[in-house]
């Protein structure tokens, strides 16, 4: 068996990556990597020749699956993944995972059961498909992932969440037929797409700077929505705020309330340009710092203003 600290590099990004996917968090998915290693150091499998990338893969996803389910039973108010710097193109080499096969038996699939990826891995971390994979349940979202993301097959799903093969077939049917919505909306994370958001983001701030209310009028979908997630932690809308004039009123009264002390700059997370604002001097309870996403529709207008307030979220930032 390789030494831990081997096996700690051979393995980290990988299972970070998977569980990023899985939780939406990026620093649950470092405390379930984490307690991963520790379970391998503790409990060692049986057969210690037999490779050990999917041992690691199986407890990494029981204890994600454990995290979501207990979430659902207590977060506090909407859910937003929590953001991470990605690359600006749609090709980033450095976030494929290294092959798993590489540490595992290479398993005999059908013609119709080969591994083949539907969504690459730039377009899993986008705040887009990871609230897409918020209506499945934790199983499901486990098979989605392996299967058509991390390009496993039938059968490496099933021995990676201790089921089998039917089961891993009937729940992905369910998982994939629950995506069709994001599937039929589905964008591609391009420089057009990129630019296209920068834009819109620039022009959000000049007219809320301004307070130009016409402008923001045009800028925003009739039916935008507005989405804020504190977690729990700081002070944050319970429920989304849908409708134009209301998210209009909310955010320019927001503007009047932090004034023009504050710091604003763009960084490109989870795929696509975003706002960090910081240096708000902030009364207890309310968030100092936060990030602002926006989703635009063909026209390049907006129809959902995402934000995520929770300080726990925002450590990669």
């Amino acid at each position: 068996m390789s030494t831990s600290a081997d096996l700690y590099t051979l393995n980290r990004d990988y299972l970070w990556r998977l569980c990023y996917r899985m939780t939406g968090n990026a620093s649950d998915a470092e405390d379930i990597v984490q307690e991963t290693f520790v379970r391998v150091l503790e409990r060692p499998p049986k057969r210690p020749d037999d490779p050990l990338r999917p041992w690691l893969v199986r407890v990494a996803m029981n204890l994600s699956r454990d995290l979501l389910r207990r979430r659902r039973r207590w977060y506090k108010g909407p859910w937003l993944p929590s953001p991470i710097p990605t690359p600006l193109d749609d090709s980033p080499a450095s976030y494929e995972p290294p092959p798993y096969r590489a540490q595992a038996e290479v398993c005999t699939t059908s013609a119709d059961d080969s591994p083949m990826a539907r969504y690459d891995m730039l377009e899993s971390v986008s705040f887009a498909f990871l609230l897409a994979l918020e209506a499945l349940t934790p199983s499901q979202r486990a098979v989605l992932l392996l299967r058509d993301v991390f390009d496993y097959s039938t059968a490496e799903t099933a021995q990676a969440l201790g089921t089998t093969e039917t089961n891993a077939k009937v729940t992905l049917h369910r998982a994939r037929r629950a995506m069709r919505d994001y599937d039929k909306g589905r964008i591609n994370l391009d420089p057009a797409r990129s630019e296209m958001t920068r834009r819109a983001l620039e022009q959000f701030l000049l007219y809320l700077n301004s307070r130009d209310v016409k402008g923001l009028e045009r800028l925003l979908a009739d039916d935008v929505v507005n989405i804020s997630d504190g977690g729990g932690e700081v002070a944050a809308a319970l429920n989304p705020i849908r409708g134009r004039d209301k998210v209009i009123r909310l955010i320019t009264k927001l503007a009047e309330h932090y004034g023009a002390s504050i710091q604003v700059g763009f960084q490109v997370l989870n795929g696509l340009p975003a706002i960090v604002i910081q240096g708000i001097e902030a009364e207890p309870g309310r968030a100092d710092r936060f990030t602002m996403h926006i989703d635009v529709d063909g026209s390049g207008r907006i129809r959902k203003l995402l934000t995520v307030l929770a300080p726990s979220k925002l450590k990669m930032v």
